[in-house]
C-alpha cells in the first residue's frame, strides 16, 4: 500500500516545534499544497486554525497534542505515525457560515468549527431578537451574549455557556445565551441542522454587540444570520480508540 503525502503544521510553542522537527527527520514530508493528509502539532487552536486554512480544499488533518487541552488532537506519539494514519477513522464537519451586517451597512462573511457567538461591548446589557427560519421566536433577549454551536463545538464555549453537548451524528445545533438576564428561565433551544438563525441587535447604538465565527470578530453588528454550511466539508482524523464521537460521549458523563 502507497504511503500517503504527508505534511507537517506546528504551533508556535517550543514542545510544538520540536516535534515537527523531529517527525520531519523520522518521515518523508511535502508542502501542504501537495499532501493527502496534514499532521498538526499543537492544541484546539492550530486545529481550528489549520482547518480554516484548509477549508476549501478539504485535506484530512490528523492531529497531534502539543499544546494543552488537545480536545480535537490525538496523543503524540512519533513512532507508527504511517500505521495510525492508515487505520484512523475519519469524522466529517460541516461550519458555520455568519453573514454579519454592521451599523454602517456591511456585510462580512465567515465560518466557525466551533461556534458563532454574538457578545456585548459595553457595560450595557445587549438586547438580542431571534428568528428561526424567518419566525420570529423570542422578541428580546437581555444578556451578554447568545452563540450557536456545531456538535464538534458544543463541548467549548458552549458548556461553558451551560450549553448541551450534542452528539456527532445527532443533525442538530445548540442555541445559547450568555449570562441571560431576560427571560430568566430561557435556557436556550436545540435546533435541526438545517435551521437558520437570524440575530437582530435592538438599540445597537446604546448596546453595542459584536459577532465572533472562531476567531473572526465583527463589531458594531445590527444583524447575524448563522446556518450550516454545506458547500464545505472538512475531515479530522482520530484514533479509532479515541475517536471525537467517544470524546464528546464521555465529556456527558464528567464529575
Amino acid at each position: 500500500m502507497t504511503s500517503p503525502r504527508i505534511a507537517f503544521v506546528a504551533g508556535p510553542t517550543p514542545d510544538a516545534r520540536a516535534a515537527l522537527s523531529r517527525l520531519r527527520q523520522r518521515y518523508a514530508s511535502v508542502p501542504v499544497g501537495r499532501a493527502d493528509v496534514v499532521v498538526a502539532l499543537g492544541g484546539d487552536g492550530l486545529m481550528l486554525r489549520t482547518l480554516h486554512e484548509l477549508m476549501d480544499k478539504g485535506t484530512p488533518i490528523f492531529g497531534m497534542n502539543r499544546g494543552t487541552v488537545g480536545f480535537l488532537m490525538n496523543a503524540y506519539r512519533e513512532t507508527g505515525l504511517l500505521k495510525r494514519l492508515r487505520e484512523a477513522k475519519a469524522v466529517s464537519l460541516n461550519p458555520l457560515i455568519m453573514r454579519a451586517t454592521t451599523v454602517r451597512g456591511r456585510t462580512m462573511v465567515a465560518r466557525a468549527i466551533n461556534e458563532v457567538s454574538l457578545l456585548r461591548q459595553s457595560r450595557q446589557t445587549a438586547k438580542i431578537s431571534i428568528s428561526i427560519d424567518g419566525q420570529r421566536r423570542l422578541e428580546e433577549l437581555a444578556c451578554d451574549g447568545v452563540l450557536v454551536a456545531t456538535p464538534a463545538g458544543s463541548t467549548a464555549y458552549n458548556l461553558s455557556a451551560h450549553g448541551p453537548i450534542l452528539p456527532l451524528g445527532a443533525g442538530l445545533l445548540a442555541l445559547t445565551p450568555i449570562s441571560p438576564f431576560r427571560p430568566r428561565r430561557w435556557r436556550g433551544a436545540i435546533l435541526p441542522r438545517t435551521a437558520t438563525v437570524t440575530f437582530e441587535v435592538l438599540e445597537a447604538d446604546r448596546r453595542p454587540v459584536s459577532a465572533v465565527a472562531d476567531s473572526t470578530e465583527v463589531l458594531d453588528v445590527v444583524q447575524v444570520v448563522v446556518a450550516e454550511d454545506h458547500d464545505h466539508s472538512l475531515t479530522l482524523l482520530f484514533d479509532p480508540e479515541h475517536h471525537l464521537e467517544e470524546r464528546i460521549l464521555k465529556e456527558q458523563f464528567q464529575p
